[in-house]
């Protein structure tokens, strides 16, 4: 994914102490290097790790709710709930291919804590109020100097937070150099409460408030002017977006993918999420065939939303997202032998098109292979899928 359509055959990656040192013909590896190990995989593809840019882990639980709803979320917010639902995302999560992902839920520490364990990389969402920020603050002193665990601000959406809170929250992260994850421009209802009580649109208050800046990941824009995506490209914000939650709230779908393909052309950071609803599955297959489909962008375009447009809108893009030298080995190893992709042709077509989570076969985090010919290497899913059904049985006697 280092430049458009380019795909290197018969070519091997050089890992030495969790990052690149070198791609290159696979036949100048024994040339070169005396390696501790050696993976091969002949009919595979590699490609840098999907990055999910925003989801709400914990929340895979509630798949066994007959109707989730916020009162329910409420009622089991926990941290065991928190901490058994991020572990079974993360199990659905490294068997799709994705090595990195943004969460935002009540327990952050959960978060990062299961993340920390079972070795995937994490920027975690902390929920900033009264109430919760000493917590906040203390979850990204702990990991502060972690590897692959950081830390934004995650305030509630714009229609809850009043402006001098908005304010105090910009103040802080340009004081501690923090980015901030909210939703933007979601619904229509949220547009038209913020033309009722302060007679702009959303981004447009956001900006008085002096919070559209590069540190700031807006999540949805489902509904984005003209004016709106010019106001975005200029001040430099990221977006992610997760086409099936995006038409699900637009009022009118065209307007919902159309705003996505546009932001694309206008060359804002862009990329890519699961969702944060609990009917999301927790993978990248689906959002991003469905958004190369409604967009008309290429297969390359597609890809890039889920590899290197995700780790550039979490502010990654200088260690994760693509194939190059010095950045981490976050990877993902595609299975092309399969009947969902044969006969190869374009591969890069058929994995956006024809790909999902059964063809994916390896995943590398920092250079640690946490999934073997699809097998968990570190986590065990016995346990984490015991706890889950625990939960079910309490969901549907309690819930």
């Amino acid at each position: 994914m280092r430049a458009r359509d380019e795909v290197l055959e018969q070519h091997a990656v050089v890992v030495r102490d969790g990052r690149i040192l070198e791609l290159l013909p696979a036949a100048a590896v024994a040339a070169r290097y005396d390696a501790a190990a050696v993976i091969r995989r002949p009919s595979h593809l590699l490609m840098p790790g999907m990055i999910n840019a925003h989801t709400r882990a914990a929340t895979t639980l509630f798949r066994a709710a007959d109707s989730p709803t916020a009162a329910l979320e409420r009622r089991w917010a926990g941290a065991e709930f928190a901490r058994d639902g991020v572990l079974a995302a993360i199990a659905e999560m490294l068997l799709a291919g994705i090595t990195c992902f943004a969460d935002r839920h009540p327990c952050p520490e959960e978060t990062a804590r299961a993340a920390h364990e079972q070795g995937i990389r994490a920027v975690v969402g902390l929920p900033v109020s009264t109430e919760a920020m000493t917590r906040a603050l203390d979850v990204r002193d702990e990991y502060g100097s972690h590897p692959l665990i950081s830390t934004v601000f995650a305030p509630p959406p714009p229609d809850a937070v009043s402006d001098a809170a908005f304010a105090r929250i910009a103040t802080l992260a340009d004081e501690l150099d923090a980015g901030i994850m909210l939703d933007l421009h979601a619904s229509a209802a949220e547009i038209e409460e913020c033309l009722t009580q302060h007679g702009v649109r959303p981004i447009e208050r956001l900006w008085r408030l002096g919070l559209l800046t590069p540190a700031l990941h807006a999540v949805h824009m489902a509904h984005a002017s003209e004016a709106d995506l010019e106001l975005a490209r200029r001040t430099g914000i990221a977006v992610s977006v997760d086409s099936s939650t995006s038409l699900e709230r637009a009022a009118q779908p065209a307007t919902a993918t159309a705003a996505p393909a546009a932001m694309l052309a206008a060359g804002i950071r862009l990329g890519i999420g699961s969702g944060d609803t609990a009917r999301a599955n927790q993978d990248l297959w689906q959002p991003m065939r469905q958004f190369a489909r409604l967009s008309g962008c290429s297969a390359w375009d597609a890809l890039a939303l889920a590899t290197r447009g995700g780790a550039a809108v979490l502010g990654l893009d200088g260690e994760v997202g693509s194939l190059e030298y010095g950045k981490w080995a976050d990877l993902c190893c595609i299975d092309l032998s399969g009947p969902s992709v044969q006969p190869v042709g374009n591969a890069l077509t058929q994995l956006v098109f024809c790909g999902g989570r059964d063809i994916v076969s390896d995943v590398w985090v920092a250079g640690r292979q946490l999934l073997s010919n699809r097998e968990f290497t570190r986590l065990d899913w016995n346990r984490i899928a015991a706890r889950a059904n625990d939960w079910a049985v309490r969901l549907s006697a309690g819930g």
